[in-house]
């Protein structure tokens, strides 16, 4: 089999949950256990840092990992969903796995897994382990599947586990409460491990502090830091005024290089100032969710350093600000079109749709931008709260994403007009966005959003809609 083949077998012959949902969910471990011993414990040939939470992991995943390769690791990266390439689950530095890598481990192995019946992420967990094992990657940041507990990516026993936020997803397989979710995300916490855990407050928090106490494990809350690490926004032109103080000022070099390399791509930032930073750390994500994650990522850096990591200021200044280049990180609050911007956001759930909303609202304010939304969501979401959620005065294109699990736009349309938001329906994300082009004037925002798979599709077809 080519590449192709090999991707269509496993996409119909395993569970896909990016395509068919919870039918494609396996919790419990004793499938993982059988291939991880097949392949030879893999994941105990290199070092690990583990990261769960409901929001904010692949920024955390991709930016940590940033930091580590310039720092000078050979540094594994397993995230998912992907959004456009299946290998973009599978990094290390930065490229993805070979198709041939693929095509082999299929071919090699398909006859010992096909009786398990393994599920697709129980599959390419355990090929993510053996690919970085061969490749003799330093470390690998392993981003949890879905929870934690039962997740399999939790057999491994990793350097840090980070846990990023609790908010309402996947209720019907983690719990329909807050505390239950975090029970099920605190799964990942190990005996003797360090934990940095983003925001918690209340019965959450409670929880996890409870569960590091019973692992022996030190737990540090990222939130704690946050009085003296201010963070701010800073637009584009802000960040052009903002160089040109800074050239009749001391200031390190390191910090001004990386203030360039944002600048060079036209790109707004997060910025966070403290002693280690005085001229600034420049982030190039910048969702206004990014303010809770840089705080999140500072401590688990500094976990890591205490435990022996060799990092130092230059390589979070460099990976910060060219996380997206040194990782492949996409569909982060990314822009790819301008006159008019376009920018699309993977945000799903009802927590992230607020940052995402948070943000849209701001820029109409500051910029006095009218709002065209281009916006789909599959059907095992919490429609009606994200729904509720979007700004009233934007003109919508409600669109369905190329996956089985895709809402149909009429009946998105019609729990949208409930939660009083007016707008035409597309079926595909294609011609919602050629749509948004036509009658976007140049001075306006076109955000295109709702879920994973609808940037998934719009990323896909960059060429046909002349994203560049």
């Amino acid at each position: 089999m080519d590449y192709q083949n090999t991707l269509k077998y496993l996409y119909e012959s395993v569970p896909m949950f990016q395509q068919i949902g919870g039918k494609a969910y396996k919790p419990g471990l004793e499938t993982t256990h059988r291939l991880d011993e097949h392949f030879g414990h893999p994941h105990q040939q290199f070092k690990t840092i583990h990261i769960a939470g409901t929001n904010g992991k692949g920024s955390c995943s991709h930016t940590i990992a940033a930091v580590l390769q310039s720092a000078g690791y050979r540094v594994g990266l397993f995230t998912s969903p992907h959004l456009v390439d299946f290998r973009e689950r599978i990094r290390i530095n930065g490229e993805m796995m070979p198709e041939e890598y693929v095509v082999n481990f299929v071919e090699e192995h398909r006859s010992f897994f096909e009786p398990l019946h393994p599920s697709f992420f129980e599959l390419t967990t355990a090929m993510a382990f053996r690919y970085f094992a061969d490749q003799k990657v330093d470390v690998a940041v392993i981003e949890v599947g879905m929870g934690g507990r039962l997740d399999c990516t939790n057999i491994i026993h990793p350097d840090l586990c980070v846990i990023t936020n609790i908010s309402f997803d996947h209720m019907q397989y983690l719990g329909n409460t807050l505390t239950k979710i975090a029970k099920e995300k605190a799964g990942i916490i190990k005996e003797g491990v360090p934990v940095v855990i983003g925001r918690a407050k209340g019965s959450v928090k409670r929880m996890f502090t409870m569960k590091a106490k019973e692992m022996n494990a030190p737990i540090n809350y990222a939130d704690s830091i946050s009085p003296n690490n201010p963070t701010d926004w800073l637009p584009y032109p802000e960040m052009q005024a903002l160089r040109k103080r800074l050239d009749n000022t001391l200031h390190p070099a390191d910090s001004i290089k990386a203030l360039d390399k944002i600048l060079d791509k036209r790109k707004d930032a997060i910025r966070i100032v403290n002693e280690m930073f005085p001229a600034g750390l420049f982030m190039e994500l910048s969702g206004l969710c990014q303010h809770e994650n840089i705080l999140t990522i500072l401590s688990a850096l500094k976990e890591l350093t205490k435990i022996g990591y060799r990092i130092c200021p230059k390589d979070y200044l460099n990976g910060f600000a060219d996380v997206c280049k040194l990782t492949g990180l996409m569909g982060r609050w990314q822009k790819v079109h301008s006159d008019p911007d376009i920018i699309c956001d993977t945000g799903h759930n009802v927590d992230g749709i607020k940052y995402v909303c948070g943000q849209l609202d701001f820029l109409h304010q500051k910029f006095n931008q009218e709002l065209h939304i281009v916006f789909g969501m599959v059907n095992d979401k919490d429609i009606s709260s994200v729904l509720q959620e979007l700004p009233k005065h934007a003109t919508y294109y409600f669109t369905k994403a190329s996956v089985k699990r895709a809402l149909p736009e009429n009946e998105l349309l019609a729990l949208a007009e409930k939660a009083g938001l007016k707008g035409t329906t597309y079926p595909t994300v294609v011609e919602a966005v050629q749509a948004t082009k036509k009658n976007c004037p140049q001075k306006d925002l076109i955000f295109v959003g709702g879920s994973s798979f609808i940037v998934a599709d719009l990323l896909a077809n960059r060429d046909t809609l002349n994203l560049y």
